[in-house]
């Protein structure tokens, strides 16, 4: 890809996410998290009424009166994207490729993130770990994120999702919020996803090109998997194949769905064709009145 090229890619996305941050996101992003544990703040004189589980003993028999701890809830967050960069992903029907979809989507909360001066960091996989960014903050960092997702080069074609929650979930010690941005076009990651969300409040975000649900009704069709290289033929113009192919899809649709709600993980599911920043709003609205 020539620089030029490149930075112009960069700053398009830089410029859309920045706007929908701005119209649509950055309140509700604050108001739909909210902090992840409480943290100590100071001791002071006991008073009636104060939970007596919070008095400091040490305190306390020093001083020869009863003392108390005072907690306040942590405000800062932090936000770890877990973003597919496998073959499966650089594919479309249309003008956006599911890629530079999730890479929109990722810096929309990333920015989102800055706006609120909350920490962001990502991996981004394949079949392998590809990049790893540990949490930062500032707008140099986030935008050091989108530039290597942007510029990421895969040497893995194949997805493995079940290592990226592990190295997540080894790495991440702190409780924050995980978004996974990914097709999901991969297996044997339902237990390292429960283990990730015990610890941390997960959203998973399913990125579809519209093709994915609806076959076109065309003539034979050769199609050839991306990350695997096998190829066959379909009949598009046959309407019981349109069929039986939009059933298959919408029945792996409902099982994902299934799985994550049992595992307490939050889902968004989107159409490469879709308005990345009205779906996440809509998201963060119907969170927020949840809570």
């Amino acid at each position: 890809m020539k620089e030029a090229s490149f930075f112009k890619r960069v700053r398009r996305i830089e410029i859309v996410a920045a706007r929908l941050v701005d119209e649509l996101l950055s309140g509700n992003y604050r108001s739909t998290f909210r902090g992840q544990g409480i943290e100590f703040d100071e001791v002071r004189e006991y008073v009636p009424g104060d939970d007596i589980r919070a008095i400091d003993w040490n305190v306390t028999s020093r001083l020869g009166a009863p003392y108390t701890k005072v907690f306040r809830e942590e405000r800062e967050l932090t936000l770890f994207l877990l973003v597919d960069v496998s073959a499966s992903l650089f594919t479309s029907s249309g003008e956006v490729r599911k890629s530079e979809f999730a890479a929109l989507i990722a810096a929309i909360l990333a920015l989102s993130a800055q706006v609120n001066n909350d920490q962001v960091g990502a991996v981004f996989f394949s079949d392998r770990v590809e990049r790893w960014r540990p949490p930062g903050k500032g707008r140099r960092h986030i935008l050091g994120l989108i530039n290597d997702l942007l510029r990421i080069t895969p040497k893995g074609r194949g997805s493995d999702l079940e290592i990226a929650l592990k190295i997540v979930y080894k790495n991440l010690k702190r409780r924050g919020i995980c978004f996974i941005i990914s097709d999901f076009k991969t297996a044997d990651y339902y237990e390292p996803l429960s283990l990730l969300a015990r610890r941390h409040d997960c959203v998973a975000i399913k990125i579809a090109d519209p093709v994915d649900r609806e076959f076109p009704a065309a003539g034979l069709i050769r199609l050839e998997d991306p990350e695997t290289g096998r190829t066959l033929v379909s009949e598009g113009a046959s309407s019981r194949f349109r069929r039986a192919y939009a059933d298959f899809w919408e029945e792996e649709h409902a099982r994902w769905l299934e799985a994550c709600r049992q595992r307490g993980v939050e889902t968004i599911s989107l159409s490469s064709a879709d308005d990345p920043g009205q779906e996440l709003y809509r998201f963060f609205q119907r969170r927020r009145r949840r809570r």
